[in-house]
């Protein structure tokens, strides 16, 4: 590895990265896609992977906060752009200026926006949303006549769309999802008797592949479009992340000799052990120890003891890595190496956490199909 911080690295596929985003708008044929890139794209990047979903075909880009878009922006991304969650202090006006179209939940989110508008002389673009059941943001159906009307009268305010979350969707066949479907088509009923003309947006992952009948005008593909599968179907995502290291020592020791922090595992037999220079600084779970394998010379080899705050020690047998020798600690498991997926099945979580933790000021990232 060649970079600042060489003990381990993020290696990001963007064909991958590519193929996802197509296959999610193919199946979405007819609806415009915005491709959410929160949380610097779900550990991946904001900037490569917005770049690289735009040059597949999403028309929209979604970020969480102001803060995010705005980078979007000041990288180049031209793109129609969507964030929706900021406290109270946030101050519109520079995501107006940057056309930004922007989430709203409350009137007082709705009186805050249209007041940018009218220091700044720009059109607000919202998007209502409506708590359908998620609980969460959103507006609830009993404040949603009072939002819809007060934005249908905003100065300086263009709804254009009517938005929610789906809680289960994952869960495929839950009660819950056609319940929030129910109330999401009361909210825009609502919305047009008022005088609106919104879009409408409901589709995350889950419903992008599993509910067609939710696509409506735009789906908003997050996890899926970096490989990872939120459902039981067999769709051909490929994940977009590997994490790896490499070999700094190798040393061969005797049955009995026990290794790392608190001895909690000894050698059986004479075996090979290898060290890796990652531990849980950089993004490797320390409670993975003792349950965790990477991928090391074509084959799967187990952790030995405790992984520490910058290393951790395989167990090769007999086998005979060198210094140099990559080592992968989760990938996309076409070849066998350990996964995101496992690693979340290990934790007792899901694999958002697993990616979205890689981040880590130790840990480089570095691109794969890049394009000028």
């Amino acid at each position: 590895m060649t970079a600042s911080f060489p003990h381990s690295e993020t290696v990001i596929d963007l064909g991958a990265v590519r193929h996802n985003l197509s296959l999610l708008a193919a199946r979405a044929a007819g609806s415009a896609v915005m491709a959410v890139v929160k949380a610097d794209a779900y550990g991946h990047g904001a900037v490569p992977v917005a770049r690289a979903a735009v040059e597949a075909g999403a028309t929209w880009l979604g970020a969480c906060s102001l803060q995010e878009a705005l980078a979007l922006r000041a990288a180049g991304l031209s793109t129609r752009l969507f964030s929706w969650l900021d406290v109270p202090e946030a101050d519109f006006a520079p995501g107006l200026e940057a056309d930004v179209d922007l989430g709203v939940s409350s009137l007082g989110e709705l009186a805050r926006v249209a007041a940018a508008a009218e220091r700044t002389g720009k059109r607000a673009r919202v998007h209502l949303k409506i708590d359908t059941g998620l609980s969460r943001n959103g507006c609830p159906p009993a404040d949603w006549p009072a939002l819809v009307d007060a934005a249908a009268q905003a100065r300086g305010v263009e709804v254009v769309a009517v938005w929610s979350h789906l809680a289960c969707a994952d869960d495929i066949g839950h009660a819950s999802i056609d319940a929030q479907a129910k109330v999401f088509a009361e909210a825009y009923d609502a919305a047009r008797a008022a005088g609106l003309d919104p879009i409408r947006h409901l589709a995350n992952s889950a419903a992008v592949l599993t509910r067609p009948d939710l696509h409506f005008d735009l789906v908003r593909p997050g996890i899926a479009m970096y490989g990872l599968n939120p459902v039981p179907t067999d769709d051909d995502l490929r994940p977009a992340m590997t994490f790896r290291s490499e070999v700094v020592l190798t040393k061969r020791v005797a049955a009995g000799s026990s290794v790392s922090y608190g001895h909690t595992w000894t050698a059986q037999q004479d075996t090979t052990l290898a060290l890796v220079p990652t531990g849980y600084a950089d993004g490797v779970p320390r409670s993975l120890s003792g349950r965790m394998e990477v991928w090391l010379g074509g084959r799967r080899c187990p952790v030995a003891g405790r992984v520490c705050m910058d290393q951790l020690v395989v167990d090769c047998g007999d086998d005979a890595p060198k210094a140099g020798d990559e080592v992968v600690l989760f990938g996309a498991g076409r070849s066998g190496e350990p996964t995101a997926r496992e690693w979340a099945d290990k934790l007792g979580t899901i694999d958002y956490e697993i990616v979205t933790s890689m981040y880590r000021p130790r840990v480089v990232r570095r691109y794969l199909g890049e394009r000028a």
